[in-house]
């Protein structure tokens, strides 16, 4: 590779949906545990998210690279006891599920938290200024192990609507931000909360890592992730302060860990690994969550793929342009349309309430994979049926697409 190698756009594409784990092989018939952690390895972070109109954000990932898999294997992953655990809750991106390898290397954010700093301003001023409580939410963990926070409160009055806190679940989201707690599983999608010792491996704990190396550790990772990106693309992958990430980048390619390079119509340079290795196409078709490591970063998509991508749910649904909960489908290196779907449960159904192409349309291979990726999910759901609410003309196309898949089986 030359001293600053320069990528066109298409190469950037490919070298970034290979890192993301689309390399358009077949996954294997059978998905077993470790296809899932060598899967969450390599993307080091699944962002969770509450919304389940179709399906919880972090399960939707694995599906989207890997197919029809059990979400049971996740399920063990996260929040199980003993051996079969291998992920940790924590503010990774948003919150998120990582590895159990990267515990160490948020152990300086949660310092950084102690001290109200990283944290929102909210929970920054709580912790200051109410440690008595803070003190005994943590006292009663430590004698009565894993609790949720409803369990702890003390008001009497109900609770309002979205984030109106009781002062416990104040206490436990300090103390899990400080590093003092963390999830020990989940009761419906209720946090559980118990002491590190209870739940991370000792081995783990004993781990200690300075501040500087393990931001360049998560750099290195992002960049392992994403293929190439800004500056701002691998500081954003695991929410890193710019001026830590500027420091620690510079460090990175001082040291040969890193290689600066350019992107075709990028403004700002970009970085890779050293010996960066372009797919001569990747042909692989996926509908993607809102939260997925591969879009979320919304102007890098817009870079990447020519998308603007921007989540309506909290948008009133009279000013909605594509819908409530909107999936993106990927398709040969393109983001070729957006899909709104919905999980029908009680009629054991995947309702598809509209289909928006993108430019220049899907040609009738692709209208076919959409098809195929609409089966398996609803599949992968347990939904016995996929109902088409949408009655623009792709929807014809995609009825059309239907025809032998047993959409109303």
């Amino acid at each position: 590779m030359p001293a600053d190698p320069c990528f066109s756009l298409k190469q950037a594409r490919r070298l970034v949906l290979a890192a993301q784990g689309f390399a358009g092989r077949q996954p294997p018939a059978l998905i077993k545990a470790a296809h899932v952690n060598r899967l969450i390895e390599r993307l080091g972070v699944l962002q969770i998210d509450s919304v389940n109109a179709l399906v919880r954000a972090h399960y939707l990932p694995l599906f989207s690279r890997l197919g029809s898999y059990s979400p049971s294997i996740l399920e063990q992953a996260a929040w199980s006891q003993g051996r079969r655990r291998s992920l940790f809750e924590y503010w990774g991106h948003e919150a998120s599920l990582l590895p159990m390898a990267l515990y160490p290397l948020m152990r300086w954010r949660m310092a950084r938290a102690q001290q109200g700093q990283g944290i929102y301003a909210q929970m920054a001023r709580f912790g200051r200024e109410q440690q008595a409580v803070i003190q005994r939410v943590l006292k009663t963990v430590e004698q009565q192990g894993a609790l949720g926070a409803g369990s702890l409160s003390t008001r009497a009055e109900r609770a309002g609507p979205w984030w109106d806190w009781s002062d416990e679940k104040h206490a436990l989201e300090w103390l899990f931000a400080a590093g003092l707690v963390t999830v020990a599983g989940r009761r419906g999608f209720e946090r559980l909360y118990d002491l590190p010792e209870r739940v991370i491996p000792s081995d783990i704990l004993r781990i200690r890592v300075s501040e500087a190396e393990a931001q360049r550790a998560l750099l290195l990772h992002s960049a392992t992730a994403l293929g190439v990106g800004t500056e701002k693309d691998l500081r954003d992958y695991f929410r890193l302060d710019p001026a830590d990430s500027r420091t620690r980048l510079a460090e990175l390619v001082d040291a040969g860990q890193l290689l600066s390079c350019r992107v075709q119509g990028w403004k700002q340079p970009a970085y890779c690994l050293p010996t960066p290795t372009v797919p001569r196409k990747v042909l692989a078709s996926a509908l993607l969550s809102p939260f997925d490591s591969l879009i979320w970063e919304r102007s890098r998509t817009e870079r990447l793929f020519d998308f603007r991508y921007r989540l309506e749910i909290y948008t009133p649904q009279h000013k909605r342009v594509y819908g409530y909960y909107v999936l993106p489908f990927l398709h040969n290196e393109r983001i070729a349309a957006r899909v709104d779907l919905r999980a029908e449960r009680t009629h054991s159904r995947l309702a598809v309430h509209a289909v928006h192409e993108e430019e220049p349309g899907l040609d009738e291979e692709g209208m076919q994979a959409l098809a195929v990726n609409l089966r398996q999910m609803a599949d992968w759901l347990g939904l016995q049926q996929i109902q088409l609410n949408c009655q623009r003309p792709s929807a014809d196309r995609l009825r059309g697409a239907m025809i032998g898949l047993d959409v109303g089986r």
